[in-house]
């Protein structure tokens, strides 16, 4: 529970501030007409701003957008009308379904100018699903079920998850969808033929993200959420992007820390270790999911003064989890640029090794190598993680973060603490 001494941040997308007053405070709406005003003269300069050569360096970027259901329903029909048209035509074809690759040599890598976030994007190079083609013809069949029963979801105003559209396809279509990732690949294909979000196709975020400590949220419409007594499970972060947009968010903390591992949060929750310092405890369970990288981007803008720490395994894997945070991916880059922060490098890392006994090093095993050189081969890496890279390759080991508890349970929080207060984080 949160101390009353301490002063409190509001969401800054809101129009009302925390006052420390009891459990929950009291919300008082701000007089902020002017700061509006300014603000609306500020965007009608801005769009031309960003399209200068100066200050647009991305003007390749290729991106999905967030669109009503209309008008996702709108490009449906243009590309069945389009299709139609070229087989009615004098010399009738099947026409190619043009994608925008989600291939490495069609990203490219964005530095912000203006701010500390860089992230992953896609360019504008495309590649096709064709009927014509042995290997490609399920593929584009996929698509266009995928297609046709997101057309189905908008018009009924409903929301999907990826797990339920996969039932209902393997239901309807046995012969062209057997598994998941068919699944997840084609509604990536549906997003880079329609350029629109997965979020506007009808489709939720599957999520597996929890979220706990120093933080207040609320629900339109429900009652405030403590996310400080909510023991060491947290807040399970919501597949809806469209609710956790809208989510209400307070907070006295001083810092962000993402960890890579449920246990390890579990066992950081059940420590209390917002209560050492003042921070908020997210996790993804792994590979993020869009979900929580959505929750963990709110969070970063509602809360811009807090800086971002990532606490993963020393391994490809674990700094492949803090990039991925950090700038996005390839697979999901019409989407990827939206959701990226500022994550620091918390731990574990090198010079962390030497709390480290000798018979909790790990040796690599393939998939670590592969991962490893996926990393060295982009151009993302500041070359303070390439050095922890090749350390980690040269080295031919890895250590999982549990292997701190050598030295007592109660070491992780106390190892966490001494990290944050020397700022030892890049």
């Amino acid at each position: 529970m949160y101390n009353s001494d301490q002063p409190t941040r509001q969401d800054s997308s809101s129009g009302y501030s925390l006052r420390s007053h009891g459990r929950w405070g009291i919300l008082s709406s701000r007089s902020n007409h002017r700061d509006e005003e300014s603000q609306l003269d500020c965007e009608s300069v801005i769009p031309d701003l960003c399209k200068s050569s100066l200050f647009y360096s991305d003007q390749n970027l290729c991106y999905a957008e967030i669109l009503p259901p209309s008008e996702v329903r709108a490009r449906i029909e243009v590309a069945v009308l389009k299709f139609l048209k070229t087989l009615n035509s004098p010399s009738p074809a099947i026409s190619d379904l043009s994608l925008v690759s989600r291939r490495s040599n069609n990203s490219r890598f964005r530095c912000g100018l203006l701010g500390d976030v860089s992230s992953i994007f896609l360019s504008y190079a495309f590649c096709t699903r064709s009927l014509m083609k042995a290997n490609d013809a399920k593929a584009f069949i996929r698509v266009w079920k995928v297609m046709e029963l997101c057309y189905q979801i908008l018009i009924q105003e409903k929301q999907v998850t990826q797990r339920e559209l996969f039932y209902k396809l393997i239901s309807d279509s046995p012969d062209y969808f057997t598994s998941q990732d068919q699944v997840n690949r084609t509604v990536q294909d549906v997003i880079a033929l329609l350029r629109c979000s997965r979020q506007s196709l009808g489709i939720m975020a599957s999520t597996r993200g929890s979220v706990v400590g120093r933080l207040l949220l609320q629900e339109p419409n429900q009652e405030v959420v403590d996310c400080s007594v909510l023991g060491s499970a947290g807040y399970a972060v919501t597949g809806d992007l469209s609710l956790l947009q809208k989510l209400d968010l307070h907070s006295d903390a001083r810092y962000i820390i993402v960890v890579e591992k449920d246990a390890i949060f579990q066992r950081l929750a059940e420590d209390r270790l917002f209560d050492q310092i003042p921070c908020i405890l997210i996790t993804a369970k792994g590979y993020p999911d869009m979900a929580t990288r959505f929750l963990l981007h709110r969070l970063s803008k509602s809360f811009p003064d807090l800086p971002i720490l990532a606490l993963v395994d020393w391994n490809p894997a674990g700094l492949a989890i803090l990039c991925t945070y950090k700038f996005g991916s390839i697979g999901m880059g019409l989407e990827a640029y939206r959701y990226a922060c500022n994550v620091k490098w918390l731990g574990l890392r090198g010079d962390d090794l030497q709390l480290i006994p000798e018979h909790a090093f790990i040796p690599m095993k393939p998939r670590d190598l592969q991962v490893a050189q996926s990393l060295m081969s982009s151009n993302m890496l500041q070359d303070k993680y390439q050095e922890e890279l090749t350390s980690m390759v040269q080295g031919g080991q890895r250590v999982e973060i549990e292997a701190l508890y050598v030295h007592g349970y109660d070491f992780l929080w106390k190892y966490i603490v001494r990290k944050i207060v020397q700022a030892s984080y890049i």
